[in-house]
């Protein structure tokens, strides 16, 4: 699923077709998006939506909640077979979660050094992180830098968070997916935070507002020129017949490409 991913709060079921016209894949969210009160609702919502299965997951409360055990009983009956986690840390737990395919989502400290355990089980497909639950279990008060020449900018303890996840999706062969950008009206800052994610290897990158998934999408999608460059770089590479060889003054060997199948790959519809 992706790459752009849209959060879809479950008990606002008038924005679900919407949020499917609008974005890759829609996560419909059972947890932060949906007040207490609310929740039953949701999740009967979230039962009787018609959303595409293989491009809709659900966002299911922490497990260490009643509310998760309500919402697995309920993603049982219906026809979503992916599920992200809030707050997954524990790791024999979700590997007892054997219906359904997981998205682990790592977004508190125990969390994040659970990743590279999480990222082993059979039943765990992607990875994705949290910056504002991550620090907050800490005990801090903001993932990223709210004045001077950083301001944007994730603190260090949240930028360690993320390469670490992303080490331990990338060792597993699992997707990794970026973590949202809160301020969605600056999509600048999107746009440089998505074009990081790509540049570093993260398969998605989620969202929580439709005006983001153009920005994220443009960040995916390889330029003409990079789409050209990299198939003459191939197209030289078969040519040489060898492991290394020189190709517009650089010297080129297996790692390059395959940064340059992986922008062929991301060109493909």
């Amino acid at each position: 699923m992706g790459p752009a991913l849209l959060f879809a709060p479950a008990d606002r079921p008038e924005r679900f077709a919407k949020a499917a016209e609008r974005s890759d894949a829609v996560i419909l969210d059972l947890e932060d998006a949906v007040a207490p009160e609310a929740k039953a609702q949701a999740r009967e919502n979230m039962l009787r939506c018609t959303l595409d299965p293989a491009t809709t997951m659900v966002r299911i409360n922490a497990l260490d909640t009643r509310d998760s055990h309500l919402d697995l009983a309920a993603v049982e009956r219906s026809n979503f077979r992916t599920i992200m986690v809030a707050k997954a840390s524990d790791v024999d737990v979700i590997a007892s979660l054997t219906d359904f395919n997981v998205v682990a989502l790592c977004e508190t400290a125990a969390g994040i050094l659970a990743a590279p355990r999480l990222a082993q089980l059979r039943n765990v497909v992607g990875l994705m992180w949290g910056a504002e639950d991550l620090v907050a279990s800490l005990g801090g008060t903001s993932s990223r830098f709210g004045s001077g020449h950083r301001a944007g900018r994730y603190r260090a303890v949240a930028t360690h968070a993320r390469s670490q996840l992303l080490l331990a999706a990338g060792a597993a062969g699992k997707l990794a997916i970026d973590s949202i950008y809160a301020d969605f009206k600056d999509l600048a800052g999107l746009a440089e935070e998505s074009e990081d994610a790509v540049a570093s290897g993260f398969g998605a990158k989620a969202s929580i507002h439709p005006s983001q998934v153009a920005v994220i999408r443009e960040a995916y999608r390889p330029s003409l020129e990079a789409v050209e460059a990299a198939r003459e770089l191939l197209a030289a590479a078969d040519a040489a017949g060898t492991g290394v060889f020189a190709f517009n003054g650089q010297m080129v060997d297996g790692p390059i490409l395959k940064h340059a199948r992986e922008t062929l790959r991301r060109a493909t519809p």
